[in-house]
């Protein structure tokens, strides 16, 4: 069955972006061939996409060549209907008002236009696929070039369209801002290879074909290929030199995503900056320079970099590898001039410069927060053992001095890092300085959580007084724009919690941070939120933890998901599922029933228990209420649901052998009173109604 190819040539497509374009691709061009509606699906295995800096490409075999004639049945108007709105419907279903037909649906006579389409070629289609993807295409950023409405990525050089080894002619129009023309991508056959090593033009005449020449012209289409190209051949010039390259699996993903053609070289660092902090090395090379480090068997940084080059040079790469090394050269010495300076000023000389460096225009300035910060750290100490307040208290004074040198003015994501080296040169003690180093993190889901106490309670600290101080101002993230990271920081307060097990009641400690009482409720709000997104890739339910939070604004985290867990298991047993089912029975009937009457709450009248089943449920809920109490309270929930387990055999007799709706009335509310003390009893565990499924 026939194939069909696509190219998309540009500018370069940033590094960060690739991966998303060459899913999108996939699913659009899958999408848009559906619209075609050929005789059998398109397979979905069928489609495959490639990227790289300069090219999306698409492949997807096994089309039809034809696609089938097709018939369609509109319906119109009521056969009678004015003239004028008759006529309307003719023109919009594309035929004339005496082509129209007339049929009877469900008793009544419609005007019917009925259109067929012939067969069709599935190449004479095709072009009308591309300018689908083209005009809905999803980029983050786009931009437009030579008076182009449509924009791209980057601008656009060419579109490469062959089905069935033949190319398809057309054109993408980007249309123009004024009197002038836009742009017009020609669609054909034509591609070329490495923009500097082989920048020819190519023919292709299938995927096969375009995939070996472009290979030819030292281009890999394939990520995974190129990865594969990097690791081993970096691989290999490391193990010569007598050292390992260092795993970085996010360098790596961007690598990829700047080259065609790899070539991997090996460079030297100068040992006279080898005394710098590895994270400054790593800094240089990583950040700024794209180089990947190694290390000695001993894991410590070594004096080797690998530099990934985009060509094939023909002195096998001295020039490229001296080039690189001279610019390496030039970052180091400006580090280690910063290193060498900022040494001889002190952390706590530093401190003051912070009342000059505004945190927020309605929040003052960095000081104004270190000072917040601190007195929060040393309140926060009740909850984190063995967090010593005076230690808290310098480490919260010193944590953010490091954001006046010039070695965090040249390199910013290296503060917190590099105070901890400052603090250690003044000779402070070794938990004030990790609690310096550590206290931005977490920074992110696969960052390293602090695990020492006074480092947990000074970055808990001064996340929480951010976040309490951001929604004082109602500064909150919105959608997708968190402009202030606070997403990133409840995550962190999450990690800090729940990894170290602390006993920590949220609102207590935004209390202590100045929140009002509302303010502190919409934030264990969004904690909640943050809380679900986190424990979602772990396999927690997310309707779990908002059944238990809803019940209690839970502000223990420890707690609330000890409650989760134990609900969780109990929910995957016979019992747990028909409490579930009975839960939404009772609650359902009692909602329908009050709808008419008013509420039904409160106890039940023991004098109107009149069937058996009635008497064994109220003895069950009774002695369930009894037990559920103290082992909530001592928080044993494990055993708590297997007290509500209890409530299974009393609760399913009850509803199928007792008449809720009697006809006496008394009778009828007694038990209505009766269902809702099932659903209270339940619900001292969890509110059920959030569950799903």
């Amino acid at each position: 069955m026939p194939e069909l190819l696509l190219e998309i040539l540009s500018e370069e497509i940033p590094a960060r972006m690739q991966v998303r374009a060459a899913n999108y691709l996939r699913e659009a061009l899958l999408a848009e061939l559906e619209k075609l509606r050929f005789e059998f699906p398109v397979p979905v295995e069928s489609a495959r996409t490639f990227v790289t800096p300069r090219r999306l490409v698409g492949v997807v075999t096994a089309l039809p060549a034809t696609i089938p004639s097709q018939t369609t049945a509109k319906r119109g108007p009521r056969v009678g209907a004015p003239e004028r709105a008759v006529d309307g419907f003719a023109r919009s279903a594309g035929v004339s008002a005496d082509q129209l037909e007339s049929r009877t649906v469900d008793g009544v006579e419609y005007y019917i236009a009925e259109t067929s389409v012939p067969e069709q070629q599935t190449a004479s289609r095709i072009v009308e696929v591309i300018q689908g993807i083209v005009s809905s295409f999803p980029w983050p950023k786009s931009m437009r070039w030579r008076n182009g409405l449509r924009t791209w990525v980057r601008p656009m050089h060419s579109i490469v369209c062959v089905f069935d080894s033949q190319p398809l002619q057309g054109v993408v129009d980007f249309a123009s801002t004024d009197d002038q023309p836009g742009p017009s991508i020609n669609i054909g056959q034509t591609t070329s290879g490495h923009r500097f090593l082989a920048p020819e033009h190519l023919h292709v005449r299938g995927f096969d074909d375009y995939e070996k020449a472009l290979r030819a012209a030292k281009v890999i289409i394939d990520p995974a290929e190129r990865r594969d190209v990097i690791v081993t051949r970096a691989d290999e010039l490391a193990k010569k030199a007598g050292v390992r390259l260092r795993e970085d699996q996010g360098l790596l993903n961007e690598v990829v995503g700047l080259i065609e053609w790899p070539v991997p070289l090996l460079g030297t660092i100068d040992p006279e900056f080898l005394d710098l902090p590895p994270e400054v090395l790593m800094t240089v090379m990583r950040s700024h320079q794209k180089y990947f480090a190694t290390e000695d068997k001993y894991g410590n940084l070594a004096d080797k970099f690998i530099v990934i080059a985009d060509i094939e040079a023909s002195d096998g790469g001295i020039e490229i590898v001296a080039g690189n090394e001279r610019v390496l050269r030039a970052r180091l010495a400006d580090a280690k001039f910063f290193w060498d300076q900022d040494r001889k000023v002190t952390l706590a000389f530093r401190a003051p410069a912070l009342k000059e460096i505004v945190f927020h225009a309605e929040l003052g300035t960095l000081d104004n927060k270190m000072v917040r910060t601190q007195a929060l750290a040393v309140k926060v100490c009740q909850w984190v053992l063995d967090a010593d307040p005076d230690k808290v208290r310098s480490a919260v004074r010193l944590a953010k001095a490091d954001l006046t040198t010039g070695m965090v003015g040249e390199f910013p994501e290296l503060q917190g890092i590099m105070g901890g080296y400052y603090a250690r040169e003044d000779e402070e003690n070794d938990e004030v300085v990790a609690a310096i180093k550590e206290h931005y993190a977490p920074r992110g889901p696969d960052d390293t959580c602090p695990t020492a106490p006074v480092s947990v309670a000074v970055s808990l600290a001064d996340k929480i007084d951010t976040l309490v101080q951001f929604w004082a101002i109602d500064e909150k993230p919105t959608g997708s724009k968190d402009p202030f990271a606070l997403r990133r920081a409840a995550l962190g307060v999450i990690r800090l919690v729940v990894e170290n097990q602390l006993r920590l009641p949220l609102l207590q400690a935004f209390a202590a941070a100045g929140a009002e009482a509302k303010s502190a409720k919409n934030l264990l709000g969004f904690f909640a939120d943050r809380l679900k997104v986190h424990l979602r890739e772990k396999g927690v339910r997310a309707d779990l933890i908002a059944a238990v939070f809803a019940l209690t604004m839970e502000d223990d985290l420890v707690r609330l998901l000890a409650r989760v867990d134990a609900l969780s298991s109990f929910l995957d047993t016979e019992e747990g599922t028909d409490l579930l089912t009975a839960h939404r029975r009772a609650t359902n009937i009692v909602r329908i029933e009050e709808k008419k009457d008013g509420v039904y709450r409160g106890e039940w009248d023991a004098g109107l228990l009149s069937e058996d089943d009635e008497v064994a449920l109220v003895s069950a809920l009774n002695d369930a209420r009894s037990d559920l109490e103290p082992l909530l309270k001592s928080e044993k929930f494990k055993d708590a649901m297997r007290v509500l387990a209890k409530l299974r055999i009393p609760v399913d007799g009850f509803f199928a052998n007792v008449t809720v709706n009697a006809d006496d009335a008394s009778l009828r509310a007694n038990r209505l009173r009766l269902l809702s003390q099932i659903t209270a009893t339940l619900e001292l565990v969890a509110d059920f109604s959030e569950i799903k499924g």
